[in-house]
């Protein structure tokens, strides 16, 4: 996880830090209804390189926003999950789910 000391003073910067590209912000969305494994991720984050998703997925469980669980299996198996600091994080997707459906309908009446 990431040191207080190495955080920027201002919150919405330590937001954006956490989740500021759009790759983090669909992984937490498909994140949200439970745990997914790395080939239904790569399949739902769409347009996502697996380079581009295994990166953000490292990213996110070093900052503690989701685990990842290997399974001893061949080929293994690994899943992952949001933690509990990754679920707080639902208000902020709610809110901008709320906001781009209403950009959408706006878009709409044009």
């Amino acid at each position: 996880m990431t040191n207080k000391a190495d955080l920027p003073a201002c919150p919405v910067e330590t937001t954006l830090m956490l989740i500021g590209d759009k790759w983090k912000v669909l992984i937490l969305r498909d994140l949200r209804n439970g745990t997914k494994r790395f080939g239904e991720l790569k399949k739902s984050v769409t347009g996502i390189s697996q380079k581009v998703l295994t990166a953000n997925l490292r990213n996110m469980e070093e900052n503690g926003l989701l685990t990842r669980e290997v399974f001893p299996e061949v080929p293994p198996r690994v899943e992952y999950t949001l933690t509990e600091l990754g679920h707080s994080m639902e208000p902020i997707l709610d809110a901008m789910d709320k906001w781009g459906t209403a950009y959408q309908c706006s878009c709409a009446k044009e």
